[in-house]
């Protein structure tokens, strides 16, 4: 074969060639002879790739370059061209020297499969995996399963690789049989499925859980029911149910849908039933129910479309048996053959079941909400409340009513019941009442308060239940006698026999409950006497269960009887039992009824049960006892004592009721010894500690009686001690009140103290920081004058200079701060202050008296008389407003005598004439 000239090499390849010459087996050479004729045609670098594999052919770096090259030369042409057989023997002659590199053999297994080479690739990977070692074949396998992966692939070449694959690596199970669901095996993959289930060492990498691979395999078995076979599915299924309680209802159905593919109807209806009946979550029954229903509509449609195809062949053959029969009705009696026809014609064989479908269906809707509340019963059974739904369910029908609370309180424990068992049996009891059975009714209860229940009070209430029935019925000695039954004390036989055994029932604690009492002294006060309901009463007492109201109620009891002073004795063991505040109500009504009875005439006795009430009354409940304390004094006591009341009562209460019991206190003593009495009072408030809001309160309205009696310095006074407590921002209506007060009565001084007042209170609210003391201010005004002396010294300034600047940084004394200072505190000028011991008159606006004679008539001056207020005298004005009438009536009759008028009288009605 002749080789082109343009092969051979050329001028500038004789340095390469020459060192070849020297040294033809340095890889180095051949390399660097290859980089530098990079941009020579494929054909020359070939001839060189040859020629060096030829001199070192176990070179991997010169056969892995090679063979890239080749693969990109083919790249973009079709697996048909001439030069991928070229390739493929490249790859071979490779192989001979580098059959152990792994990265030889990928390159070479890829290209065949693009190839499509189906035979040659599946022999070229044997070799692989025959020629290198085991620890490489994880390299191989990955791309042999994605070739035998390919569409166009034999199924059975494909299954014996991936066979092959797990005898290598058994944890890629899951890619088999991803492998055989995809390719339709159905029999091996749940064969595998099954297999890896029952391995309880399997882990998946694919991170299914063992449910997951339960569920699968469900679905494999019931959608491929007819081409699987060898499995019991319904044991594969039962087990799965067993293992796994999340989402049981799915496997149930799936069991179901087998049997229906299986065409096993019956059986499906079975499982759907006892899938129901098991279950014990809502979700799983709604799951089950949701299959039946929808299984049972399939069913029925089909049917129906069955029918409607039929129908009219069906017609066209029962005209013509029908005129067979009536030709031959006689002769056939005995006729075997028609006889078997008749009888395949009868309903239960009739294949046109409709209606028996559609019954069923019906009974499917109607039995759901039972179906639902045995699920909830399942979950637990000790629930009262779904017991009572379940019974619900059943109404209009008494016998299933009873077997439910028959089957209800034979498996509810009371001792683990949620809810309240005893209502199970006094509603079981009741439906025998609502029945007209009482006598059955009475065994119901009587089983019933035997029952050891977690409470007392649940028996007590069946007791309470049982005798509420007999009054229904006017048995009231029977209701009567059941309450004795239950009230009874137990024996000290039995006590001893209980105690023994160390499990101590409710029935032993049952005379000691207050609700059958109250019951049983309800029923003493209708039907019995009053010696047994006192008897009961006093029971009730020596057990030590009473309530203040019961005390009540018994004291009550003993008023309608005319038993007055027993019913007192009753309050006063009530008073001794109880504490506040339950006491509270005994105490009211005690005292009420006490001084309504005997008023005034055991008027030291009530003193001493006020003095003991308001003793044990604590200080925010004693304010009622005060004024109902007080009330008796005024009413039948000493005002004085009443007075001494009110004073007590106000030291009693809290704060917060300190202001109501003195306004209270101020209101009675206005009233009753008149307004000026008020006045210590009010101080009194005002000294007591009340808070600031209420000691503003009190001043205002002490200041406004003094404006009233005319007192304006006392009211001006009360006006400025209670400015202290009112915020010019944020208090307006005070400022404004002294501001009318002093437009009113003040003067100029006056007013320019409340403005000076209200300055120092706004300024003292708006503070933010702490004031010091005077003597630390002067201290650091002190420091502030030495600094500067020192500073002089050390400039030289002499000492004469120095205190010159002292006294120039001495602040000059105001005099109008030497005039404050000189005032008295709370004293408001009327025009004089005294001045070193003198009297200065330091009103501008002087009066100037006229010098005129001194005689008599012209020195009478008018003086404006004002009239007492009323109120200053109290619930004397009563008795002064009598005294007025009477002496009206006799200065009518004496109206012309004016011998027994006063000399000056008569002189002012002589000038009114004149």
């Amino acid at each position: 074969m002749s080789i082109p000239k343009e092969l051979y090499p050329s001028q500038d390849d004789l340095p390469y060639e020459e060192e070849l010459l020297r040294n033809p087996f340095s890889l180095k050479l051949w390399w660097r002879y290859l980089v530098a004729r990079a941009d020579s045609p494929f054909k020359k670098r070939a001839v060189i790739y040859e020629r060096a594999l030829k001199a070192l052919p176990g070179s991997y770096k010169l056969w892995h370059a090679y063979l890239r090259e080749r693969l990109e030369l083919v790249r973009n042409l079709p697996v048909t061209h001439s030069q991928f057989q070229t390739l493929n023997n490249t790859f071979e002659r490779a192989l001979v020297t580098m059959h152990k590199m792994p990265r030889i053999w990928i390159m070479y297994l890829v290209s065949l499969t693009e190839q499509k080479l189906v035979t040659r690739t599946r022999r070229t990977f044997d070799r692989a995996l025959c020629a290198l070692p085991v620890t490489q074949h994880d390299r191989i396998w990955e791309p042999y399963l994605v070739f035998v992966s390919q569409w166009g692939i034999p199924i059975e070449t494909s299954l014996r690789v991936y066979r092959r694959y797990l005898k290598y690596d058994p944890s890629h199970i899951e890619d088999l049989l991803e492998f055989l669901l995809n390719s339709e095996l159905w029999q091996e993959a749940a064969e595998r499925l099954a297999g890896v289930l029952n391995d309880d060492q399997f882990y998946s990498i694919k991170g299914k859980t063992k449910h997951r691979l339960w569920l699968e395999l469900c679905d494999l078995l019931t959608q491929h029911a007819t081409e699987i076979s060898g499995l019991n599915v319904d044991a594969i299924i039962r087990g799965g149910i067993k293992k796994f309680t999340d989402e049981v209802g799915r496997l149930w159905t799936s069991l179901a849908d087998y049997y229906i593919r299986r065409k096993l109807v019956e059986k499906a209806r079975d499982i759907f039933e006892e899938g129901m009946t098991t279950v014990v979550t809502v979700r799983d029954f709604s799951v089950i129910f949701d299959a039946y229903s929808q299984f049972e509509e399939s069913m029925l449609a089909l049917k129906m479309e069955e029918m409607s195809d039929s129908e009219v062949e069906d017609e066209e053959t029962n005209s013509e048996v029908g005129v067979e029969e009536d030709v031959d009705e006689e002769d056939d009696r005995l006729n075997v053959a028609k006889l078997e026809k008749k009888l395949r014609g009868f309903w239960l064989n009739d294949d046109k079941d409709v209606d028996l479908r559609l019954a069923r269906l019906e009974h499917l809707m109607d039995r759901r909400p039972e179906l639902a509340n045995s699920v909830l019963l399942r979950q637990n059974p000790h629930n009262v409340e779904q017991w009572h739904r379940r019974v619900k369910l059943f109404e209009g029908n008494p016998t299933k009513q009873i077997l439910t609370y028959t089957e209800a309180v034979r498996t509810i424990d009371p001792m683990k019941a949620v809810g309240k068992p005893h209502t199970l049996w006094v509603a079981f009891a009741k439906l025998y009442e609502n029945h007209k059975d009482i006598a059955n009714a009475r065994v119901i209860f009587d089983k019933a308060v035997q029952v050891n229940y977690k409470t007392v009070d649940h028996l007590a209430s069946v007791w309470c239940e049982w005798a509420e029935m007999e009054l229904r019925h006017r048995n009231f000695k029977g209701a009567l006698e059941l309450m004795r039954r239950a009230t009874a004390e137990p024996t000290v036989e039995v006590k001893r026999r209980v105690a023994a055994d160390g499990n101590e029932p409710v029935q032993m604690k049952l005379h000691k409950s207050l609700r059958l009492w109250l019951l049983y002294v309800d029923l003493e006060e209708s039907l019995g006497t009053l010696e047994s309901t006192r008897a009961v009463y006093e029971r009730i007492l020596d057990l030590k269960i009473a309530t203040p109201q019961i005390i009540i109620n018994y004291a009550v009891l003993l008023e309608d009887h005319k038993y007055f002073e027993d019913a007192f004795k009753v309050y006063e063991r009530g008073v001794k039992i109880f504490k506040y505040p339950h006491v509270k109500d005994i105490w009211v009504t005690y005292l009420s009824k006490f001084v309504k009875r005997y008023g005034k005439s055991k008027l030291e006795r009530a003193r001493e049960l006020f003095e003991h009430a308001v003793e044990e009354t604590p200080a925010d409940a004693v304010k009622p006892l005060y004024l109902q304390y007080a009330k008796l004094e005024e009413d039948h006591g000493l005002a004085k004592r009443a007075m001494r009341v009110y004073d007590q009562a106000t030291k009693a209460v809290p704060a917060n009721e300190k202001l109501s019991m003195y306004e209270i206190y101020i209101a009675r003593a206005a009233e009753i010894f008149g307004v000026p009495r008020t006045r210590e009072i009010y101080e009194q408030a005002i000294e007591s500690g009340l808070p600031d809001k209420d000691v503003k309160v009190m001043c205002l309205k002490y200041a406004e009686l003094e404006k009233s009696l005319g007192e304006i310095d006392r009211a001006r006074a009360l006006y400025k001690h209670s400015s202290q407590f009112a915020d010019p921002r944020s208090d307006p209506d005070f400022w404004n009140k002294w501001h009318e007060f002093e437009v009113q009565h003040g003067n100029e001084d006056t007013f320019r103290e409340m403005l000076r007042v209200k300055r120092s209170v706004s300024a003292s609210y708006s503070q933010t920081h702490f004031i010091l003391p005077e003597y630390l201010m002067q201290k650091d005004q002190m420091q502030t004058l030495e600094e500067a002396k020192d500073v002089l010294k050390k400039a030289g300034v002499a000492d004469d200079e120095m205190a010159a600047l002292e006294r120039q940084l001495v602040p000059p004394e105001d005099e109008t701060k030497g005039k404050e200072q000189s005032r008295v505190v709370g004293f408001v000028s009327a025009g004089v202050v005294e001045s070193n011991g003198q009297k200065v008159t330091t009103n501008n606006e002087d009066i100037e008296l006229p010098e005129e004679s001194d005689s008599e008539e012209e020195e009478k001056v008018e003086i404006a008389q004002k009239d007492v207020p009323a109120a200053v005298f109290g619930g004397l004005i009563r008795k002064r407003e009598e005294g007025d009438e009477a002496e009206d009536d006799s200065a009518a009759k004496n109206k012309d005598n004016d011998g027994h008028l006063g000399a000056l009288e008569r002189i002012k009605r002589r000038r009114q004439g004149s």
